[in-house]
């Protein structure tokens, strides 16, 4: 017990430092992905809602492709893929060699296949809204834009929250794939640990707990944000 605490520990006999540097770059790889996954989302979901058949189409290529990928394979094509494109770009001016950050690499693989399943939970909160909440609004001479704002968002936030909630617990798990492009995540950060003390067992269980307690964490705080928005509904 005591050699396993002190290879816990923090400082330059324990791993504790490198585990919670793991653990920070984790979280912050997921709040970086979040908002931009949303917002794609949420716009492929108007894509797919509207009266244009191109858009419509378009979208539902585009969601095909990201959920039926697999996302190792889409980070592996967004890293490789992206340094050949940007490499052939700067290419064209200069003959400086420009390396894709693996986190930005990680962020967009990871935004892309969340705003593919997100936009199927818009879709779904969309359609559960009575279209004549829209036309209401309109007949009171309400803008299109001043609609979605004060009309549509607010219950289309509450509709979509439980989905929003799995997937951002999804999301959290994903981001152990980003170990596999030398990103110094939770993952990576654990299998060096295992690789130089031989201890799998313990720093593989300190993992999953750490893993455990952000799902716990992430799900407390959802739940009280999704009491927060059926607050109006009557009881």
């Amino acid at each position: 017990m005591a050699e396993s605490l002190a290879l816990l520990s923090f400082g330059e006999t324990g791993w504790g430092d490198e585990l919670a540097a793991g653990a920070w770059l984790t979280i912050r790889l997921a709040l970086a992905t979040l908002p931009f996954g949303l917002v794609l989302g949420f716009l492929i979901a108007l894509a797919k809602v509207s009266g244009e058949p191109a858009l419509r189409r378009g979208a539902n290529i585009y969601t095909t492709i990201f959920r039926g990928v697999p996302e190792l394979l889409t980070l592996f094509i967004v890293y490789y893929g992206g340094q050949i494109a940007l490499q052939a770009f700067i290419g064209l001016f200069t003959d400086t060699y420009v390396e894709v950050s693996g986190f930005v690499a990680g962020m967009i693989a990871l935004a892309l296949v969340f705003s593919a399943f997100s936009s199927e939970v818009f879709v779904a909160a969309l359609k559960a809204i009575p279209k004549g909440q829209g036309e209401a609004a309109w007949a009171l001479g309400m803008s299109r834009r001043a609609t979605l704002q004060s009309v549509i968002l607010p219950q289309l936030i509450r509709l979509a929250l439980p989905g929003l909630s799995n997937l951002w617990l999804i999301l959290l798990k994903e981001t152990a794939l980003v170990s596999v492009i030398a990103l110094d995540d939770l993952l990576r950060r654990t299998s060096v640990a295992v690789g130089n003390t031989k201890e799998p067992f313990l720093f593989y269980m300190v993992a999953c707990l750490i893993y455990l307690a952000f799902s716990l964490i992430s799900a407390f705080g959802l739940g009280k944000v999704e009491r927060w928005t059926r607050r109006g509904e009557a009881r």
